[in-house]
Formats: structure tokens, C-alpha cells, sequence
């Protein structure tokens, strides 16, 4: 069975540069999804939220914006104004488990308020002519609170539903839910597509196998964690390429040259390049060590030569 793997978006790191590096020397991905636009209140798009999604900072990628909101006229303005881009889609984030997200009844706290999710889908489809697409989680308190919203959700042609199989609250700890993604499956006629804890090619397997008629999967921070795994599990290869290092050396660069020249000052650059570490850690043979080593370095001269190090030591 043919499948199309998607890059689920997290706010902070799968922004346009990360996207073009990912896919310049990995590949794999065949769409991804642009962090999460929101105004809060002011129908007015940043700056950062525009370069993320000009054209032509996404070159030869297939790219959906999202937005986050629980307000309808909100919905509308970026709706128009991804449009105006050039993008026929926008995904609407229910998803999001961050507390300053949640506590404004907004990505994964909205999930309960059935009657404003009805609201928001019949103004975004009786009033502009976006294709509408949703990322949702299964619930913020249980996993029983998505089973009320797929009823609202079949009377729109909604393109598809990606569902993260936890609940707000888990934030990313704890388990994914299956069975209760299971449920899903059996109560919408909508496409479903499966995101959670796609972290090797050994585990992709396993959720192919346990849901047979799912043919989208999201990967999210196994993608982060790990840029080579998109394209190993396209071709089912357990081993990584014997220029590991070299691939990956290259990616590390052309991420914080891209970085250096963003972001000003020498203390915004290593604050994003020890978060990136945090993951990218993941695919040495000592994950904690290289960490700890790459967090201990105060300035970029120290950052560089470590990273050299812990590139070459593989």
C-alpha cells in the first residue's frame, strides 16, 4: 500500500529554513506543515509569519499553512490572506497542549467547545472558498471529547483530520492512545491521517500494522530528533547511510548559517541551536553526553568547535 508521509509542524523549529535543510539532504517528507499563524485578537500578520510562507522561501516544497484560533473573523483574515499567497488550503490547529494555548480555549482546549468549532466551519466554508483542513488531539481532559466533534466535523467537506493520539494535558508524555484513535476511525467519514510517536522505521511498521487503512502519517518531533527517518522508512532501510556524519554535518550547518543570519546576537543563536540539540542528540551513540557537552558551550566559538567534535566522534 502506497503511503505519503507529512511533516506535523512544532512552533519554534519546522519553520522555512528547517524545511528547506530537511528536505535539501534527507528528503522524504512530501508535505509539511507551516507553524501555526496566531493574532491574538489584532487581524494583523507578523513579519516572521510572513517570511515563513512567501513563496519564495519554499521553493520546490509543498507547504500548508495553519492557523490557530477560536475566533471566526480570525479565521477568516488569514484564510484571505494565505489565499492572496498563492495557498489553497489552511489547517486549523485543535491540537496544541501548551497551557498559554489551552488556558485561552484555544489548539487542544478548544476541542470541548463543539458549539464554536460548528461556529468557526460555517463561516470558513460559507464565506470564503479555503480548502479546510483540521490537526486535532483526541481531547484535553479525556479521549472520549473527540467523539463529540467528529459529528459536527462530517456535515463539512473538511479535506482530512490529523489526529495526534494524546490528550492536551499529556502534553507529550505518557503513551499514545490507539485504541481510542481506533474509534475515530470507526465514528467520522472523514480521511483520517495518523500522527504520534513515529520514531524509527521499526515503529512505523508496527502502526501500519495496527491501522490498516490509514495511508497519511504525520511525524513530528521524530522528525526534528532524527531527519534522516522520512526517507529511511520510504525505503524501509534499518541502516542509516555509511555518510551519516556527513549528511548530517552538512544539514547542521546550513540550518545555524541560516540562523547566524536571522537572529540577532550571539546569545538568540545558541538558545535555538541548544533546543535544536535537545532532539538532534538522539542520533548519536551517546545521546545525554553530546547534549551536556553541546549546552555547556557559552559562545560560539566554543558552540563550533564542540559541534565539530561531536560530528567527527560521530
Amino acid at each position: 500500500m502506497s503511503f505519503t508521509l507529512l511533516s506535523s509542524p512544532l512552533q519554534g523549529f519546522t519553520d522555512f529554513r528547517f524545511r528547506n535543510a530537511q528536505n535539501k539532504y534527507f528528503g522524504g517528507i512530501d508535505t509539511f506543515y507551516s507553524p501555526y499563524i496566531r493574532l491574538n485578537g489584532k487581524l494583523v500578520i507578523k513579519s516572521s509569519y510572513e517570511r515563513d510562507l512567501l513563496p519564495e522561501n519554499n521553493m520546490g516544497l509543498e507547504v500548508i499553512p495553519q492557523v490557530i484560533t477560536n475566533d471566526a473573523d480570525e479565521f477568516l483574515f488569514v484564510a484571505k490572506y494565505v489565499r492572496e499567497l498563492g495557498y489553497k488550503e489552511l489547517n486549523w490547529n485543535l491540537g496544541c497542549p501548551y497551557p498559554m494555548v489551552t488556558k485561552s480555549g484555544m489548539g487542544s482546549g478548544l476541542i470541548s467547545n463543539t458549539e464554536k468549532i460548528n461556529h468557526i466551519l460555517d463561516k470558513a466554508h460559507s464565506e470564503t472558498d479555503i480548502i479546510v483542513s483540521m490537526k486535532m488531539r483526541l481531547g484535553y481532559d479525556t479521549t472520549e471529547e473527540i467523539l463529540d466533534v467528529l459529528p459536527i466535523l462530517d456535515q463539512y467537506p473538511i479535506k482530512n483530520i490529523a489526529i495526534h493520539a494524546r490528550i492536551g494535558k499529556q502534553l507529550y508524555k505518557g503513551g499514545v492512545h490507539l485504541d481510542a484513535f481506533q474509534q475515530c476511525i470507526d465514528n467520522t467519514k472523514h480521511k483520517l491521517y495518523y500522527n504520534g510517536d513515529i520514531t524509527s522505521v521499526a515503529k512505523f511498521h508496527e502502526m501500519q500494522e495496527r491501522f490498516p487503512s490509514i495511508d497519511h502519517w504525520m511525524i513530528g518531533r521524530g522528525l526534528i530528533a532524527d531527519p534522516f527517518l522520512p526517507s529511511m522508512i520510504k525505503s524501509n532501510a534499518l541502516e542509516y547511510p555509511k555518510n551519516k556524519m556527513e549528511l548530517f554535518g552538512a544539514f547542521h550547518d546550513t540550518l545555524y548559517e541560516g540562523y547566524s543570519e536571522s537572529l540577532s546576537g550571539q546569545t538568540h543563536i545558541l538558545l535555538k541551536m541548544h533546543h535544536l540539540w535537545e532532539y538532534f542528540s538522539v542520533i548519536f551513540s551517546d545521546p545525554h553526553k553530546v547534549h551536556k557537552n553541546i549546552k555547556k558551550s557559552k559562545s560560539i566559538r566554543n558552540y563550533e568547535a564542540t559541534v565539530k567534535e561531536v560530528i567527527a566522534k560521530g
